[in-house]
């Protein structure tokens, strides 16, 4: 069993992003990339969208997701 998947760990979080932090909206030990799907335990979140909203679970996820917002223009 990984620290996911630990009873009593609150599960998925809901977040609200901000510039550089974020506000706990619903408590939870993860949030769900919003690309891969994959749990991002919070104390490793690191990148995200303020104004997607959007969790990433790495820099070089967030840099694709960017680009892809950007070819969509």
């Amino acid at each position: 069993m990984n620290r996911l998947e630990l009873p009593g760990n609150g599960g998925e979080a809901q977040l609200r992003y901000l510039d550089g932090d974020y506000r706990i909206v619903r408590r939870g030990a993860f949030v769900r990339c919003a690309v891969t799907g994959d749990a991002i335990p919070l104390d490793e979140l690191r990148y995200w969208n303020v104004d997607r909203q959007e969790p990433y679970a790495s820099a070089a996820i967030a840099a694709a997701r960017h680009q892809e917002m950007l070819s969509r223009r």
